[in-house]
Order: C-alpha cells, then structure tokens, then sequence
C-alpha cells in the first residue's frame, strides 16, 4: 500500500497510507525539520513605520534562511514560481495530502490542531498567519532549501550572537474580527505554544527562550545558548493566535468553534469525520504583500475524509472532489480507465519529487525487551522480500528505502571520507565497526517471495543470537516465545503484511496483523503501545532541531513524540547536536551522512519503499504556472480556478 506524504513537518505517521514515501504526502507526514536560521543581511521592506535604530550588533533583514543566503531582495514583487495574474474563484476540492501536530488522514473532530489532544481538521493552517511567509506554516518558498520572508513582520533584526531576534510588524495586519494583529498577540502565541502545545511544538522549542512586546509593533524573541540553528525560523514560521480570544476560551481543550484567525482563509462549512471547507478571505489584509501575490486563488479550500482508499477513488471519478495525488500503485496501474479520463475530462499528470524522500518502513519498539536485540530486528529485514512485494503488489513502481535522507546528499554511500571520520572516530569503541564501512542496505531477495537463501541467513542470525527454536516456535535467551503484533489503521495494507508474516513464521516467530480504527490507532501509537509500526518521515534539505523529536533518547520517553522506535543512543545524541551546530552547508551533510549510517547500523527498522515523483489526477478546471517550484508541488497555494475550462467540462459532461 501506499502513504500519502506526511507534511515535512510531520507528527508520528499511521498505518502506511499509501505504498510510497515518495511524496512529506497525504498519508504521511511532516515536512519536517524547517531550515536552520541564520538571517542574512538586507535592506528593509517597505512599511508605514520607521524601523526602531539598529544596535551595534544587529543585523536586519527581510527574510530568513539557513545559511544566511536569500535569493529575492528587499524589494521582489512576488516569486518566481507564480503567476502573479492568476485569478480568484471556485474551489478546490482534494483529500489532505500532508498531516501535522494532531491530524488524522481519516477522521476530525476538532479545530485545534496545535495540541495532543483530539484528531485536527487538515487545512487550519490556513486560517492563521506568521510572522514569516508563504503562508502555509512549517513550507519554505519552494524555490529555495529554507528560505521564508516577511508576512505579519515586515523585517526582522538579529543580535550578532543569534540569541535575540526582534521582529517589526506591520501594522495593517488584521484578524479576521477586523481586530488589530499585535506584538502582544505574538509574545502570547509563542510563549503559550512553548508550555501547552503538541509535544511536537513543546521539543522544537526547547531553546526558545520566551518572547516579548515591548510595544504594539515589536517582538523580542530570546533563544537559549548554543540554541539549535533552525529554531528562530521555526518561531517565525508558528501560527499567530489572538490574546483576546484566548483570554475567553481554553487553550488545551478540543473545540469545533471556529477560532479567530488572521490568514487568507477562514472556516466555512463543515461536517465532523466527513468534510471541512474553507472561504477565502477576500480583504485580506496580506493579499498584495510579494509572499502572497499570486497565491490563495480559490474561493474555496475542501478537504473531504473517506475512512476506506477504494471509496475515495470512486468519489475523485463521481467528482465528489476534483483533485487528487494518487498513493496507491494498485489504482494507477489499474483504475484509471474510467470514461472521464478516456474523454480528457479528467488529466494525469506525474511530476518529478526533488525533496529529500526521508524513510517510509515498519519501525520496532525498542522499548519492549523482545526488540532490544539489533540481530532479532535485522532477521525480520532478512525475512521481508521486497522486490516480490515491488513486483507482485506495487506494479514494480517503487525503488528500496536504504536511509533516512533518501534522495538526496544527505544519504551516506560508501566507505566514509575523512570528514565523516572525524566524526566518528571519537566514538570508536561505542559504536560497530560495520559504521566505518558501507552503511547498512537491505538485502536483496530473488523476488520469489520467500528467498531460502535470505531465510537461512535470518535463522542463523537469530541461532548466533541465542533465539533457538524448539517445538517448532522460536524462543529468546530467556525462553520466551517471540511474537510480534503489526498495527495499522486500514484494510489496504494487508496485502503487503500478510507475505511478510508467512515468511516470519518459517523462522518460528508468531506475527499477527491487528487494524484497529484511526483514533485508537493514534492514541496506540502516541502512547508507544505497539510492537511495529509504519512510520514515514522525510526532513528539508536543511534539517535541524526538528531531528531530535525523530532520534533522540530524551524524545524517546516524550508521549506524542515521533522517536517511534524509541531510539536512545548517546551517538545519535552526540550527532544531532553536530547537525543543528554546523555553520556550512557542507559540513550540515556531512554530518547527516554521518547519522544516517549509525541509525542504519541500529536496525531500528524494516525498510519499505519510494518514488522520486509525484502521481496526479484532477479534473480539467484548474490552470496552473509554466514553472513548478523545485521544492514543493505548490498545489493548491499556486493553481487558480479556470472558468473557460469549467464551462467546456460542463458542456462535454
């Protein structure tokens, strides 16, 4: 089966929703960690209020990236990627593609996404703004690796020691009450999201310090020392909430009321579990600023919810909604010959996917005694046939994940090079002397489904390891039976399972499949109370703190955390920290590079698969840029509705 991409920002994954990790997807998750931060210098962008005088030690600017390198200047119009022409009007109608914080692919019954608790509506961050653009929270421009500009903040001045940022508003930004959007909304969102939100949002602003307002128009965000180099720009990048409204209505509860907004969207009509739409704000006060030009043309945003993969399909050919990324190879291969795609009403596309793909897989829990042994985890990945499954169940449409920056140069390959040795020869003696080789690749089978040769090399693994078998079922050191529970969410995904468990019983171990719906799935997963799970994540070409909520000892013991496997490893610690500290590009891959390999060499899961591209389909109304952004679809936030297209639909139908 396949996932649909998790935003790259993702919150843990459910069962995989679709075959490919191929797309941060619908069903999957996060794009995850945005971009380090290191603002660059450059004028200022136009504003009705004269800029406080600079300190000695500030730098000003009006956009903020990694490295300190932004490609448009103080005074772009718009970006590249856009058509700053595009008209407003109709809809757009799809299922979510990305999840975050606390939204379900499934099901919603509440409009606070920022917390654990509930299963979130998809599309709420619409309705709020940030301080930096796009709009669409945790996405960088799309033409750049992490690269954000001024939305509620006209500039932003930094402190040479990174450790201070005061943002400078602009003072025509709104809510959605016509009430004014201040610093003292700002101060409040960050410091509250900090102590009450999603331990998502609580982990990446560990070295966010506290905010402040000294007046209407300025915000002083403080960091900690040595603070991880992404963080100011995820600050800048959070949703901005109104003091006043929150003052009347907790924060830490589910609600379906509407909370006060201050994006280009704002809720319309909805229906819990099935469906929620979104009107745009047509006097926007952010419309004409260069980050939205050209962006938000549709007058309406729906997400429609479909508890079974087969029913959504025949919704997207009855046009219950008009667009839609394909995860399932199963229905590309085989369901596109309806009479709206043999007429032209209906087009395919497929686009080219340039982000890192990160890892899709079946992740163990460490924390439960029987997953603690690296051999018992890499006989299961001895056990799974890959290229049967590719083939037989995917339409050969997948390639083999190997590492957690796949598709990109974060990903380790070969002997490591004297930067990555550098890195790891302090830990000689603590890690496997396999990190000082190749990294880890799974094997690759015959394609028979049940490779004899791989089996045997399972069971010998196993055998050297103490896991004798006796009376046909496999037993640990201690002589307990070894058994393993998959979880998920959905039917779709049996096929996929139900050879790999075969294969595990011919080496003594009892595995089951257990689907349960997608709310206990979630509280299950959130809680660590699983054996395996899928799990899909991918990171931006500029990781950063966001990797310790994926890999480190002290997210392993966070509820709610995305450190599915439980991974705590002082190395991994060790090497996180190197990433968020590094100051140059190269030296940020070589030390992923260097990750990459030590979490490989852990074994902490099963590796699936991945599509470097995007599989689409919609319905022939909608026009779109000649240019598409290297970094994302830009779908919706780029496309328009196009009415001639609309009327020659309706007349062939």
């Amino acid at each position: 089966m396949e996932r649909r991409q998790s935003l790259r920002h993702a919150t843990p994954t459910p069962a995989a929703r679709r075959e490919s990790a191929g797309s941060v997807s619908r069903r999957d998750a996060l794009i995850i960690s945005v971009g380090a931060l290191g603002a660059a210098a450059g004028g200022l962008s136009s504003g009705t209020l004269a800029p406080p005088a600079l300190a000695a030690d500030e730098l000003e600017s009006h956009g903020m990236s990694a490295f300190g390198d932004l490609k448009y200047p103080p005074d772009f119009k718009h970006f590249d990627y856009v058509n700053p022409s595009a008209p407003k009007g109709g809809s757009f109608s799809q299922l979510s593609p990305t999840r975050q914080f606390n939204q379900n692919f499934l099901t919603f019954n509440s409009l606070n996404v920022f917390i654990l608790r509930g299963d979130g509506a998809h599309g709420m961050d619409q309705t709020f703004a940030s301080l930096m653009g796009p709009s669409t929270i945790f996405l960088s421009t799309h033409d750049e690796p992490d690269a954000i500009y001024g939305l509620v903040a006209r500039a932003v001045h930094r402190s040479e020691d990174g450790l201070t940022y005061r943002f400078l508003l602009r003072p025509e930004a709104r809510f959605h009450d016509g009430s004014k959007l201040t610093a003292h909304d700002v101060a409040f969102t960050l410091n509250l999201l900090k102590e009450q939100g999603h331990p998502t949002l609580t982990q990446n602003l560990r070295d966010f310090v506290g905010a402040e307002a000294p007046d209407d128009a300025t915000v002083v965000a403080r960091f900690a020392p040595k603070r991880g180099r992404d963080v100011p720009l995820f600050v800048a990048q959070l949703p901005i909430l109104s003091r006043a409204y929150y003052g009347k209505q907790k924060f830490d509860e589910t609600t379906l009321e509407i909370p006060l907004g201050s994006g280009p969207y704002k809720v319309g009509r909805f229906e819990v579990g099935r469906y929620i739409e979104f009107e745009r704000v047509k006097d926007w006060w952010g419309a004409e600023l260069p980050v939205s030009v050209g962006k938000s043309n549709f007058d309406v945003l729906r997400y429609e919810y479909y508890r079974d993969r087969d029913v959504a399909f025949e919704g997207f050919t009855a046009k219950n909604y008009l667009f839609r990324e394909e995860f399932t190879s199963r229905i590309w291969a085989t369901r596109y010959d309806f009479p709206a795609l043999k007429d032209g009403r209906v087009k395919r596309d497929v686009i080219p996917d340039e982000t890192p793909s990160g890892a899709q897989g079946w992740f163990f829990n460490t924390r439960r005694e029987k997953f603690k042994d690296k051999r018992l985890r890499e006989a299961f990945i001895y056990a799974f046939d890959f290229e049967w499954t590719n083939k037989s169940i995917m339409y050969g449409s997948y390639d083999r994940v190997h590492s957690v920056f796949q598709n990109s140069p974060m990903m380790a390959m070969g002997k490591p090079g004297p930067d990555e040795l550098a890195l790891l020869d302090p830990f000689r003696g603590q890690v496997a002397d396999e990190m000082f080789g190749e990294p880890f690749v799974p094997p690759v089978s015959d394609g028979s489904g049940q490779d004899r040769a791989l089996l045997r090399k399972a069971s010998q693994i196993l055998q050297e390891a103490g896991f004798v078998i006796r009376d046909g079922k496999r037993l640990s050191p201690k002589g307990e039976r070894i058994t393993a529970e998959f979880l998920i969410d959905e039917p779709t995904f049996q096929p996929h399972h139900l050879p790999f468990i075969k294969n595990l019983a011919t080496l003594g171990i009892e595995a089951t499949l257990r689907i349960v719906d997608p709310v206990q799935y979630r509280k299950r997963v959130e809680d660590f109370d699983f054996d395996l799970t899928v799990q899909r994540f991918s990171f931006s070409s500029t990781p950063g703190d966001a990797l310790r909520n994926y890999f480190t000892s002290q997210a392993a013991g966070i509820v709610g955390s995305q450190n599915l496997s439980g991974m705590a490893d002082p190395v991994i610690d060790a090497l996180v920290d190197k990433i968020i500290a590094a100051e140059t590009r190269p030296a940020l891959v070589t030390a992923c590079k260097t990750l990459d390999r030590v979490v490989r060499a852990g074994r902490y899961w099963i590796p699936h698969w991945y599509k470097a591209s995007h599989w689409l389909a919609y319905w022939d109304v909608f026009g779109r840029p000649a240019t598409k952004p290297r970094y994302g679809r830009g779908i919706p936030e780029t496309w328009w509705y196009d009415r001639d297209k609309a009327a020659k639909l309706e007349r062939a139908g």
